[in-house]
């Protein structure tokens, strides 16, 4: 530990205790007659007094050079240290400050001192500082802030600033460390941020248009099926419908026309044979125009355009039952009457196709066909009590099956509607279809039910 120079109370009450022996050792000398003895012992005295003297001075100077040796290496720990170092006046005025503050602020430590601190920083900062230094003059507690420095042609720089006033409350201790590094590399983690969020959504994205793409692909060999199987299912149906002319309605027009040769008067002909043939030949033109109308019906029912969707699937389903005896079931909502034409005749399709299928496959004794009105959609569902099968593989399967279940999608998409088929083992199949509406108040009639006996 270094020893602590003696105080200046302390030099002058030596100093007084010499100047009394002084004193003592005149009066001696004036008139007292002294001893040997006393003479040798004042001597003493004064010799003591001498080496005390020497001693403490030989002290002070060993304590002023140890003073000047810790002054420096207080400089020098000040002036370098890592941090700058400023004494502030209330005003904001530097009174002391370090190499290290000066080199920080770009100014000569000779230039710096009286310089008002705010100054030094960015205007915009200027405000925060103000009120920063209201904050720490104003309490005991340390304050703390980020601030950019002001500099023309210096490259940016941030400090960080903590300070805390002084016991007299009017000057206070200012740290200011050098954050520019720091703050640049949160701007660049805060970049580097966005970019991997901005890089994340691209990825999101670039999935999303590969998800759909492959979609479309899908959509693109689905529709490319779909035409070719739609123009086999068209060659189908014009050989079928061509062999019917040929072999129902054809053969029923020569037969018409044999009949018609055989009316010719002969002599041998009497009232009750020519009636007969008449009669005769009557039944084929009437089985030849059943033969029509069916045919006109499946294409297109003019019932459909004339009356609406309701009595053209009433009229179908009668002769569905006719033809399968199964037992069927029709309720319906007046607010199908509104309609457009097309998404009339889609529905009918749908139900058409689906009602064959019924008569086709399922192996059904009964179907029910409902057309209720939800919040902006008209909803047709075909129920059968048929055996079920997997929707899966019959829509990966190609034929007619498949074609017939992608039509009544690709039909329902036409319109914007909505196409799902449901089947349970034991509990038949379901066909749903959507068309969205736009009519309000849309009421329920009475339900229109009509079954016939196998």
């Amino acid at each position: 530990m270094q020893k602590k120079p003696p105080s200046s109370a302390k030099t002058a009450q030596l100093r007084s205790r010499a100047e009394a022996h002084l004193r003592e050792q005149k009066k001696l000398k004036a008139g007292v007659a002294k001893t040997g003895a006393d003479s040798r012992r004042l001597l003493h005295e004064l010799q003591v007094h001498q080496i005390e003297l020497e001693m403490q001075n030989a002290e002070l100077r060993e304590a002023r050079g140890e003073l000047e040796v810790a002054l420096e290496n207080y400089t020098d720990l000040y002036d370098f240290a890592p941090s700058g170092y400023f004494t502030l006046a209330a005003t904001g005025a530097i009174l002391q400050a370090n190499l290290t503050g000066a080199k920080l602020v770009g100014i000569e430590r000779s230039r710096l001192v009286g310089q008002s601190l705010g100054r030094l920083v960015s205007a915009e900062f200027r405000p925060a500082f103000s009120t920063f230094l209201e904050q720490v003059f104003a309490g005991e507690t340390k304050q703390s802030g980020d601030f950019e420095l002001a500099g023309k042609g210096r490259p940016l720089r941030f400090v960080n600033i903590e300070a805390q006033g002084l016991l007299n409350g009017q000057q206070c201790r200012a740290t200011v460390v050098d954050i520019t590094a720091r703050r640049f590399a949160e701007a660049a983690r805060c970049r580097l941020e966005v970019l991997t969020a901005s890089n994340r959504k691209l990825e999101q994205e670039i999935i999303r248009r590969k998800t759909l793409e492959q979609a479309l692909k899908t959509s693109e060999q689905q529709l490319r099926q779909l035409s070719h199987e739609s123009l086999l299912a068209q060659e189908a149906e014009r050989k079928r419908i061509s062999r019917e002319l040929h072999d129902t309605v054809l053969q029923t027009l020569v037969g018409i026309n044999v009949h018609l040769a055989c009316l010719t008067p002969k002599p041998a002909d009497n009232p009750t044979s020519l009636r007969r043939k008449i009669a005769q030949t009557q039944l084929l033109v009437e089985k030849s125009l059943a033969m029509v109308h069916r045919f006109a019906v499946e294409l297109r029912p003019t019932v459909l355009d004339d009356l609406g969707l309701i009595p053209a699937l009433h009229t179908f389903m009668k002769d569905f039952m006719k033809r399968t005896g199964d037992r069927a079931s029709l309720s319906a909502c007046a607010a199908v009457n509104q309609l457009p034409i097309d998404q009339s005749a889609v529905l009918y399709r749908v139900a058409l196709e689906a009602l064959n299928n019924v008569a086709t496959h399922a192996q059904a004794s009964a179907v029910e066909v409902q057309i209720k009105n939800l919040p902006d959609w008209i909803c047709l569902t075909i129920s059968d009590d048929g055996k079920s099968f997997n929707v899966k593989r019959v829509l990966r399967t190609k034929g007619n099956g498949r074609l017939g279940l992608l039509g009544m999608r690709e039909r329902l998409e036409m319109v914007g509607g909505k196409f799902s088929i449901k089947s349970t083992p034991g509990h038949g199949t379901t066909v749903t279809a959507r068309i969205p509406v736009t009519t309000e108040g849309a009421e329920t009639v009475g339900r229109r039910s009509f079954e016939t006996k196998p």
